[in-house]
């Protein structure tokens, strides 16, 4: 399950799934366990704005430093989903 970074934001790993690279780009957010159910979900745009598809058990705080993250990361974070997925941003296709 690929982290975009070792650390936490907010207290949560910010990953994605193997398995859904088959999605544009997007961004779950989970405090321990890097599964899907409980965890938020945001696809992230190409300049870096992000639309949340399910907020899990975050606080609407959480979410918001958690998009503003995002959004100052978003190029260094898509050169890892690349590595992996040949789909683009959300809105591309």
């Amino acid at each position: 399950m690929p982290k975009y970074y070792d650390f936490k934001i907010c207290g949560y790993y910010l990953y994605f799934t193997a398995h859904c690279i088959i999605e544009c780009m997007h961004v779950h957010a989970s405090d321990r366990k890097l599964t899907e159910g409980g965890s938020a979900k945001f696809f992230v745009k190409s300049n870096g704005d992000t639309v949340i598809q399910n907020r899990g058990v975050l606080t609407d705080r959480e979410l918001s430093k958690i998009q503003s993250f995002i959004k100052d990361n978003y190029k260094e974070m898509y050169l890892k989903w690349a590595s992996m997925s040949e789909n683009g941003f959300f809105g591309e296709n």
